[in-house]
């Protein structure tokens, strides 16, 4: 399996060099290196403040990841509530997936078109956009065990230019179990990678997508 692309601390929009040097002095290398990396460790470092951290936290579910104490513990149910915390900045926008996928570059074109078909028909739902580059199907609302609490979507997917983002598919009961028949991905934390969808069962996805959709009731 090839390894995902890695996000440069410099590329996170709205992040300043001191929060920068403060995550190389502390050992991590890039954006995705902070997975899994606890809230109290990385704000307890000297040169890290609430507001660029939450930028990076926002990076990080951009890219189906995140920092270990947002999601430990969490509870979910189904619906937005609109009660979302304030450095959360990636919600559903006016922009249409259609439109946007046909603004791709590419052979992302076509595989945005294949993917809002696939996820389309399994899900029976419309497709919002989130944030600049997820499209999203379904509703539903985390807190977690901090209190912490926001909307996102079931599951969906993101077309980038180097991988395409597999969003709500490992954590359905029979998950992990198709994910091992699904074909070439990489993981991270709350995401599947994959190159384009000659590299998977297709079937196997409509599986996926199909079990993450029966838990959202």
């Amino acid at each position: 399996m090839e390894s995902a692309s890695m996000t440069e601390f410099s590329d996170v929009p709205g992040t300043a060099a001191p929060l920068h040097r403060a995550l190389e002095n502390a050992g991590y290398s890039t954006l995705e290196s902070l997975d899994g990396v606890p809230y109290k460790t990385l704000i307890a470092l000297h040169g890290v403040g609430k507001t660029g951290l939450g930028r990076i936290q926002a990076a990080l579910l951009e890219r189906g990841l995140s920092l270990g104490e947002e999601t430990k513990g969490a509870t979910i149910t189904p619906g937005h509530t609109g009660k979302v915390a304030s450095d959360i900045k990636t919600h559903i926008t006016s922009v249409d997936p259609v439109a946007y996928v046909d603004g791709l570059e590419g052979r992302r074109v076509a595989h945005g078109h294949q993917l809002l078909s696939i996820f389309g028909r399994v899900t029976g739902a419309e497709p919002k956009m989130w944030g600049p580059s997820m499209i999203g199907y379904g509703s539903v609302h985390y807190v977690s065990h901090t209190g912490r609490e926001g909307d996102w979507f079931q599951c969906g997917f993101s077309p980038a230019k180097s991988k395409i983002c597999l969003y709500g598919l490992k954590d359905s009961p029979r998950g992990e179990e198709l994910l091992q028949k699904l074909g070439k991905y990489t993981e991270g934390r709350g995401c599947v990678y994959i190159n384009k969808p000659e590299d998977i069962d297709l079937d196997v996805l409509e599986a996926m997508i199909s079990e993450s959709w029966a838990g959202q009731g």
